[in-house]
């Protein structure tokens, strides 16, 4: 039924794999709500990550009850034949209702905020809503004595009021994921997207367009049993095939914006305290100790306590920065070619070494310098520390006897 139809193979062991088929996509689906599971009980109260767990756990419960397993044995608890095939059709609907009213959400703004999603919401759940009723009523009246765990769509597609079940759940699907897919790729050219935004939606158009390649098997099959011919195997064996991959595409889709930013957070955290080990390495040595070990800190406490340590000796060795090497050090750093920026951070990471070298010795009687720059660039002089022979020859040039240096305005 629906996508149940496919679950029938030419021999015993495929039958056997068609029947299991169906796990899959229920699993990469619960897999993408437990991914998102965290971030919607953290923020409870937005509207729109409940909308997105809701819509997962519907399609999540559609691969659940379609499986062959499941259909059997609902048919058995409940005592009547093919009850499957109304409540999975309803699930499906329902799940492409959730998905049309989370794009349009997404894109326009919450009901309560946008009149044109108000009026839009209410469209789409009369519609829906009245097609699901429309799809139990219709069961109600079809006559349907014989359980069909596998090919229910293709098997009563000449029968009536079941016929006319099976063309409106179709129906009602197609048309759910050209709207919805129609949304979606109208967004992805919009301009200022986030990258992982824009990749989700793109993996979510994908997956709505193979949902419309499924709906064009199920239809054919469906239509050649009405003029008499036999097309089953694209319900048999390409529709499920179609209907796994929107799964995975779908489920991508929904969960890449959040992964990939989390994972892209991530990685900025690490990277920047690897480029502060140089800095880090340089005050240790300052200080005459570096950070006490903490178990099981995080990436962030780490970097904070890196950068907090690293402003902590900075600050007091800052102050007595021989401002003239500094310049003289900037302008050697221009005669090497390089950039303004990097210049500059050279010419801080070489006073820093040479107050470091300094120590207590340096005298502090005259003018203080300004520390605001050399505190907040800590990055950048960390960086230029990972090359100490240019830092070496930068300071070698500052501090020649006489006017070696080039001057570059």
């Amino acid at each position: 039924m629906g996508f149940a139809d496919a679950a029938m193979g030419p021999a015993s062991s495929l039958s056997a794999f068609y029947t299991s088929f169906w796990w899959i996509p229920a699993g990469v689906l619960a897999a993408a709500l437990a991914i998102k599971l965290p971030t919607i009980i953290r923020l409870w109260t937005d509207p729109l990550l409940r909308a997105v767990g809701g819509l997962l756990l519907l399609a999540c419960a559609v691969f659940v009850f379609v499986a062959p397993s499941t259909i059997a044995r609902v048919n058995r608890v409940t005592g009547v034949p093919n009850i499957s095939a109304p409540l999975v059709y309803s699930l499906l609907t329902a799940f492409c209702a959730s998905c049309l009213l989370l794009i349009i959400a997404w894109r326009d703004g919450l009901p309560e905020h946008s009149p044109s999603t108000r009026r839009a919401t209410r469209w789409v759940v009369s519609v829906y809503g009245g097609v699901i009723a429309a799809l139990w009523v219709l069961f109600a009246l079809a006559d349907v004595p014989v359980e069909r765990t596998r090919d229910l769509d293709t098997y009563y597609a000449n029968t009536p009021f079941m016929r006319e079940e099976i063309l409106l759940y179709l129906l009602a699907h197609t048309t759910a994921v050209l709207i919805t897919s129609k949304l979606i790729w109208n967004w992805i050219r919009t301009e200022g997207l986030d990258a992982w935004l824009r990749w989700g939606l793109k993996f979510l158009g994908i997956g709505y367009a193979l949902n419309l390649a499924f709906d064009a098997a199920k239809l054919t099959a469906v239509g050649a049993r009405w003029s008499g011919n036999d097309l089953d195997w694209l319900s048999l064996h390409v529709a499920p095939a179609l209907a796994c991959l929107s799964a995975v595409s779908i489920a991508v889709g929904f969960i890449l914006p959040h992964a990939g930013q989390y994972l892209h957070e991530r990685w900025r955290i690490r990277v920047a305290h690897r480029r502060l080990r140089p800095l880090y390495l340089l005050m240790r040595t300052a200080h005459g100790s570096g950070l006490p070990l903490v178990l099981r800190a995080g990436a962030e406490l780490r970097l904070t306590r890196r950068e907090t340590f690293i402003r902590d000796v900075l600050l007091p060795l800052a102050r007595r920065t021989d401002e003239r090497l500094r310049e003289r050090s900037y302008r050697a750093a221009l005669g090497l070619g390089l950039t303004p920026e990097r210049a500059r951070a050279v010419a801080a990471a070489v006073v820093i070494l040479d107050a470091v070298d300094a120590g207590a010795g340096r005298d502090e009687g005259g003018h203080e310098a300004d520390t605001t720059e050399l505190l907040r660039e800590i990055g950048a002089v960390s960086r230029a520390l990972r090359h100490p022979d240019l830092v070496r020859e930068v300071r070698a040039r500052a501090l020649a006897p006489g006017d070696t240096v080039a001057v570059t305005e």
